[in-house]
């Protein structure tokens, strides 16, 4: 990518951002219920009229909209997301402290399902028509129509509870505490990305390029594995881009089914608990991980190709 355009794409991540942080503040503000009270209530602890209206003077919640945006905002630039109503820390740090877990259930997710996908992709892309085909391609509908709650619920079931292989609990250390959370969300990218690999494979199999590696001898195994599959990889970057970014932003269901604790279940107490500051900063956080990502996607097409770099 020409420098040019990262510095164009770089003014872009910021203007979404901050166009991201107001309607976010603006709904946060704008949703009923009054989080102070939720602050006491969690605590167990029914405070009088005057603590509350203490507690929002301390919290700035009684100042106008924009001066408490601005504050906010402000923070925000010095690394300060606000402290957590429920939590009584940090924001930042609580948000720090779930990434490492959802980052690793994240990664483990995505190669569970690179290794399933890709072979059975190839494998009914080359066999298209055949028995494999049919059966590859009625594996991913079912994969694709089954939801993510549910294969979790069944997985815990038969894993963790009839056969006591697997934790039923997935919060602690552990990589065996990890299985059954990556593969309940490998379940579904994996029926994805075998049809996108299958597509992808397909297409260039048609090239005529292979038609001519053919007619020289060359071997079918060295046509795909050297030439067809490297040329059908670039495709699914922005798909793997889109999905990591996805997987970061903590997928809920899943995370609170196995009591993970991840970006996502953190986010869900946030909500029930109304913890506005903890809202905000998750939210700012995703679209950040998300713009990021995206911008790695379109480095990584130029250094992989060379001729979308000399194109612009």
């Amino acid at each position: 990518m020409k420098r040019r355009n990262l510095l164009k794409r770089l003014a872009q991540i910021v203007i979404v951002l901050f166009g991201i942080s107001f309607l976010t503040f603006c709904l946060t503000h704008m949703a009923p219920g009054d989080p102070v009270l939720a602050m006491y209530a969690a605590s167990g602890t029914i405070p009088s009229e005057e603590i509350l209206d203490e507690t929002r003077e301390a919290l700035g919640l009684n100042e106008p909209f924009l001066t408490q945006y601005v504050n906010w905002l402000t923070g925000c630039l010095h690394g300060d997301f606000g402290t957590s109503y429920s939590y009584s820390r940090p924001v930042a740090e609580l948000l720090l402290a779930r990434l490492w877990p959802t980052l690793k259930l994240a990664l483990l997710s995505l190669a569970l399902m690179l290794v399933v996908a890709v072979p059975l992709g190839i494998l009914s892309a080359t066999h298209r028509g055949g028995i494999a085909d049919y059966l590859v391609r009625s594996l991913t509908f079912l994969g694709v129509s089954l939801p993510n709650f549910w294969v979790g619920l069944l997985l815990l079931y038969i894993f963790a509870v009839q056969l006591k292989l697997l934790p039923v609990v997935s919060a602690g250390q552990g990589f065996s505490k990890m299985i059954l959370p990556a593969v309940t969300l490998a379940f579904a990218m994996a029926a994805k990305y075998t049809r996108q690999v299958r597509t992808a494979f397909l297409e260039e199999l048609n090239q005529d390029y292979v038609t001519g590696a053919r007619c020289r001898g060359i071997k079918e195994r060295v046509i795909l594995w050297r030439h067809v599959l490297p040329n059908s990889v670039l495709p699914l970057i922005t798909m793997l881009g889109l999905s990591l970014g996805s997987l970061l932003g903590g997928t809920a269901v899943v995370e609170v089914i196995f009591s993970y604790p991840g970006l996502g279940s953190l986010a869900v107490d946030a909500i029930t608990s109304m913890d506005y500051s903890l809202i905000q900063g998750y939210v700012l956080w995703i679209a950040l991980i998300y713009m990021v990502i995206n911008l790695l996607v379109d480095i990584s097409y130029g250094l992989m190709d060379p001729r979308i770099q000399e194109g612009g």
